[in-house]
């Protein structure tokens, strides 16, 4: 039995690096001069938020709520307690500071609010943000404070509320989010549960190695037993049908991909133990589908690229108009399809579950009514075990549709093609 073709390669391992990533770049800013008038109106708003900075006494929002919950902050969250994690940021016009999220002096039960801030920088519901203004005082100072008016954020200093960036995002705004003025190179939650997996993975996957290496030619026993049934079916119902006589090459890569998704979302869904969301995340998706698109595309045979640059048997004018800039673009459609697959469905899971909790506070109107608490207590909970239950399944059915569909780019890129 060759073992390199049963256990994950360093997938996991490379990962760990792609996540969290953020692109270079800065938002400039522009010096604008008020009237007189402008001044006294701007004054008269920033008192009025500062008067009512902390936005956790509002209305429960159970949007909010539930998005907060899948975040990825810089906190890690065990039940209602928060511990901090290694904070790594670099602005362009201040330079990379590296220093631990205990230094904002958060709530350690709770959203996880900073009373202080440090150079320049606060903790806004458990994730680091910088204050634009460079006014701001740079040393470790006491705030007042966060107050938010619609997706503006600011913290209150000194009866002054100061503007907030949040971390610079890979997406450009596409999804939101964009370039902002300093980037989070930090062990955030979800690169931090990542690493937990990985270690996890690592030492289940060396002990069964072990134990093949150790029991060669003997009944599998203890948690290989266990992992076998999965070996064997990825290897049968995947690798080759897929892949042909060729499975053996690239079933280390299967096996990485499978196991280490379906982990990821089984720690995912693990009650009071962080919440993390990474396969919920579009930078890991994203660097799951580039692992495909690398290994499909830089082991494609002649006869792939031929069919997807000009398709043989095919007039030329259909060709260049239609056929090879759709099969150039699928080239890209298909990595992309499986980044959002993965992103949406475990997403909306989470979504769902905190939606359906999100019930007992909405039904006892944030603890004022104990009838309607206990009557979404009612509601909620079975609610919420049946959805729990879902994504149990939906676990493995994205772990196994992720590498399905890997496979199947893989074989139609090295088939031979007999003409």
């Amino acid at each position: 039995m060759n073992l390199s073709t049963k256990f994950p390669s360093l997938l996991m391992f490379l990962t760990v690096f792609l996540v969290g990533a953020a692109t270079p770049g800065f938002t400039q800013h522009e010096n604008q001069e008020n009237t007189h008038e402008e001044a006294s109106t701007a004054d008269h708003e920033v008192g009025d938020l500062c008067g009512h900075a902390g936005h956790h006494d509002e209305e429960f929002d159970p949007a909010a709520t539930a998005f907060h919950h899948i975040a990825n902050p810089n906190v890690f969250s065990i039940g209602p307690f928060n511990f901090p994690l290694p904070c790594i940021l670099y602005a362009p016009d201040h330079g990379l500071e590296i220093f631990s999220a205990g230094r904002f002096e958060f709530d350690f039960r709770g959203h996880g609010d900073g009373h202080k801030a440090y150079k320049g920088y606060v903790l806004d519901a458990g994730s680091v943000k910088r204050v634009v203004d460079p006014s701001f005082p740079q040393e470790s100072v006491i705030i007042g404070g966060f107050a938010h008016e619609g997706d503006d954020a600011s913290v209150c200093y000194e009866g002054k509320a100061y503007p907030l960036d949040s971390r610079s995002a890979m997406d450009g705004g596409l999804f939101g989010g964009g370039i902002s003025s300093f980037y989070d190179f930090s062990l955030s939650k979800n690169v931090v549960a990542l690493i937990l997996v990985f270690a996890f993975l690592a030492w289940i996957f060396i002990g069964i190695a072990r134990s093949y290496k150790e029991r060669e030619g003997k009944a599998p026993k203890g948690i290989q037993s266990f992992m076998e049934p999965m070996f064997l079916f990825i290897q049968d119902e995947v690798a080759k049908p897929f892949l042909g006589d060729k499975w053996a090459k690239y079933q280390p890569f299967l096996m990485s991909l499978f196991f280490f998704i379906l982990a990821l979302n089984l720690f995912g869904q693990i009650p009071f133990f962080g919440g993390a969301n990474v396969t919920g995340n579009l930078a890991f998706t994203m660097a799951l589908a580039l692992f495909t698109f690398f290994v499909v595309n830089f082991n494609g045979k002649s006869e792939y690229w031929k069919h997807v640059l000009w398709m043989p048997g095919v007039p030329a004018a259909i060709k260049a108009v239609i056929i090879t800039p759709v099969e150039i673009l699928g080239l890209f459609i298909k990595p992309f399809t499986l980044m959002l697959r993965l992103f949406a469905n475990i997403t909306a899971g989470h979504i769902v579950v905190l939606s359906f909790i999100g019930l007992i506070f909405i039904f006892g109107k944030s603890g004022e009514s104990l009838g309607g608490a206990s009557l979404g207590v009612v509601v909620s909970v079975p609610l919420t075990i049946f959805m729990m239950a879902i994504e149990l399944l939906v676990a493995f059915i994205q772990a196994f549709v992720f590498t399905i569909l890997t496979a199947s780019y893989i074989g139609a890129a090295i088939e031979e093609h007999h003409h």
